[in-house]
């Protein structure tokens, strides 16, 4: 029987987190799936800890070099399986019942190309910090495209023929997910489950890494803007992106909140639930 879901897990220099993102994989409550994990040349540990697990279901590709997330999300997709094609990262971990609550979605939602998650964001010692606010509906996921798609892209479960059409593009790489959207959201359809499905990791921010992003998001929206000629939304894009530059420095430097997405404080169901989480996975 071929595995419905292909879950591609692509792993640079991540010896620490990689075992656990895997065992949520392990764990989950939908048993048929494969693991594709790509390594893009890490030089730690890495490749060893993937190598300790022994599930069949785990495909483990190895060469050596450095191309960046796109080209080696492009390389699980040349040779996934499945019907459906995930998302996962190496230092987050996926709630148990994650991949069955987005393939019963799929299912009964036949119109939807690509799914999303709500998520809990954690910093690396496990403490949670906090949830953000969902778009459930195509048409809020995509109200404001210069500004950037609520979808987080470790959350993402979609078709798998949706995905070929539209692959991932290198010179996009640190955007590639915002740029795939914008490609898309005019022809395709989105969705996301405002259930907390996924624990997404955060470590402390720099302003340069957060510069080196919105510099990705601008040359890739921009890209696609200008070879379509949608001259409103390059308007918008150079109109926006320089605030929100002021909005992350005010935020990292100084910690005003209200630059950045509002976090909200997790239920006391969901803190319970994570605890057993990250006991299980740890």
């Amino acid at each position: 029987m071929l595995p419905l879901v292909s879950i591609a897990l692509p792993v640079f220099n991540a010896e620490k987190t990689l075992a656990t993102a895997i065992r949520s994989i392990i764990f989950q409550t939908y048993y048929n799936w494969e693991l594709i994990i790509v390594d893009d040349g890490s030089t730690d540990n890495s490749l060893l800890v993937a190598q300790s697990f022994k599930d069949p279901r785990i495909i483990l590709l190895s060469d050596g070099k450095n191309k960046g997330i796109s080209s080696r999300l492009n390389q699980a997709l040349d040779l996934c399986e499945g019907e459906y094609f995930a998302r996962m990262d190496a230092d987050d971990i996926s709630f148990p019942n994650r991949i069955e609550s987005q393939v019963h979605y799929m299912n009964e939602h036949s119109n939807v190309d690509l799914l999303g998650t709500g998520i809990l964001i954690y910093s690396g010692d496990g403490v949670p910090q906090g949830t953000i606010p969902i778009r459930e509906k195509h048409e809020d996921i995509c109200r404001r495209p210069w500004s950037g798609f609520y979808l987080v892209h470790p959350t993402w479960l979609g078709r798998t023929e949706w995905f070929l059409k539209h692959r991932y593009r290198s010179f996009a790489d640190k955007a590639e997910d915002q740029d795939l959207l914008f490609r898309t959201h005019r022809s395709s359809c989105f969705a996301c489950l405002s259930e907390v499905l996924l624990a997404y990791r955060e470590e402390p921010r720099s302003f340069k890494k957060m510069l080196l992003a919105r510099y990705a998001f601008l040359k890739a929206v921009f890209h696609e803007a200008m070879r379509t000629k949608n001259y409103y939304i390059m308007f918008r894009l150079f109109l926006l992106q320089p605030a929100k530059l002021v909005g992350d420095l005010l935020n990292i430097k100084f910690g005003f909140k209200s630059s950045r997405n509002p976090v909200l404080s997790p239920t006391p169901l969901l803190l319970k639930n994570w605890e057993q989480i990250w006991i299980m996975t740890k």
